[in-house]
């Protein structure tokens, strides 16, 4: 750094007081706290689906950061997966009509829910939602963006519901088969509506909804449990120096561009086939799924992550072109300790990519890779990819200019010159 360079710093220290909206987002302006679901009980080989309404969130006009999660007990202690699977968590917005007595058929308030952005309107609505990785995936939304939440329509007022799946695993005779909800452990013919399985449906959700019993070993004993979800919040408070992103959620089941069809048809889970003997042979047990779909909006790409599976080996994002967006992969436990059980997928990687080198366009059609290994049968899995999308508007982007940090410092506090002085120290 040169003389100049430090003398400019030093008057600007002594002289300028930074606006809050040019501190580091990383600083004193990131707020968090840490809330516990309503609590849902589970005995050995039991399943709990559960949806919680109204559930505890910060309030106001804010950028959302980050969201983890975790099921812990009534000590707070978290649960290894070998004992409690969590299939999925998902969380949602929806919206409520201000004075409004109005009831559904079950006694909760007439809603509407406010859906990401993704074209899997009617099955992947989630804001956000992870599985058995959750505790080992970043879900840290990079700086200057942020998820925009409650700012609901006037005469609305903004709430949130959990969708929780989580499988009690102690004392079962196939703790796999269980989690990949195999019909035939569950001993079920109709689904949670009362409609029959189809016959060449061997398993996934349609077998595992709330209060399923799992196949146990005989004599097996265990105590009923109560269990929570606990989870972090990071937030900001909304101002024009947070540039907002847009959620897409893409699923390989959905064919409906290579079939011609003109709804999308996102299945969310789908089987995977025992290698065969030829493949065997050739070391070359690897199911490959693969589908096309359209993004609706384009713009910068500055967050992305797989969700899958026991048994998934990472997958892929890929623009129109073939340039590969996004690899996101599984990582397994090795031990028995909450957060490291061997043979879950407890981590998927993500990527961050640098705001304005990975960009897409409106209407640019992308490929979606989910790899699993088929050493052995797979059911219910999944191959879904969530990405965060920043929309190329010359307004933003102005925005941006004026309100972003130039050179952010962490001693002795956390700050940054503003843009202007930022560009003049480098340029003189």
């Amino acid at each position: 750094m040169g003389v100049f360079d430090v003398l400019l710093i030093t008057l600007l220290c002594a002289f300028a007081p930074l606006p809050s909206e040019t501190l580091n987002v990383r600083g004193h302006l990131l707020k968090s706290k840490t809330f516990l679901s309503p609590a849902f009980t589970l005995h050995p080989g039991s399943v709990s689906n559960k949806f919680f309404y109204d559930i505890d969130f910060p309030r106001g006009h804010l950028a959302l950061k980050s969201f983890d999660t975790e099921v812990v007990d009534e000590n707070g202690v978290p649960v290894p997966l070998h004992e409690t699977y969590l299939h999925h968590w998902l969380v949602e917005p929806y919206l409520v009509a201000k004075n409004s007595g109005a009831a559904d058929a079950h006694g909760l308030p007439k809603r509407i829910r406010k859906r990401n952005a993704g074209v899997c309107k009617n099955t992947l609505g989630q804001y956000q939602g992870l599985g058995s990785e959750t505790r080992h995936t970043a879900t840290w939304v990079p700086d200057p963006y942020g998820i925009e939440i409650g700012n609901p329509s006037e005469g609305y007022e903004e709430k949130w519901f959990f969708n929780v799946h989580a499988i009690d695993t102690r004392g079962v005779t196939d703790k796999l088969g269980c989690t990949e909800c195999r019909c035939d452990l569950y001993n079920v013919t109709v689904d949670e509506y009362g409609r029959a399985i189809r016959k060449n449906y061997t398993g996934g959700l349609f077998c595992c909804y709330d209060q399923t019993q799992c196949k146990m070993r005989e004599g097996f004993s265990g105590e009923l449990r109560k269990l929570f979800l606990r989870y972090t919040v990071t937030w900001l408070d909304w101002s024009d120096a947070v540039v907002p992103v847009k959620i897409y959620i893409f699923d390989v089941t959905d064919r409906s561009l290579s079939d011609g069809k003109p709804e999308h048809a996102c299945k969310v889970e789908y089987q995977v086939r025992e290698c065969s003997s030829e493949n065997r042979a050739k070391n070359d047990c690897v199911d490959v799924m693969e589908t096309k779909q359209v993004l609706p909006r384009g713009g910068d790409i500055v967050f992305a992550v797989a969700h899958q599976h026991s048994g998934g080996i990472g997958a892929s994002l890929h623009g129109q072109d073939g340039r590969l967006l996004c690899t996101s992969m599984a990582t397994y436990g090795k031990g028995r300790e909450a957060g490291n059980e061997a043979g879950y997928i407890v981590g998927m990687s993500t990527c961050y990519p640098k705001p304005g080198t990975v960009k897409v366009s409106d209407g640019e059609v992308l490929t979606v890779v989910s790899n699993y290994s088929s050493e052995r049968q797979h059911t219910g899995v999944m191959g879904l990819f969530y990405i965060l999308v920043a929309e190329h508007q010359e307004q933003q982007q102005q925005q941006l200019a004026a309100n972003k940090p130039g050179l952010c410092f962490s001693f002795p506090v956390s700050w940054c010159l503003p843009a202007w002085a930022a560009w003049l120290s480098s340029n003189l």
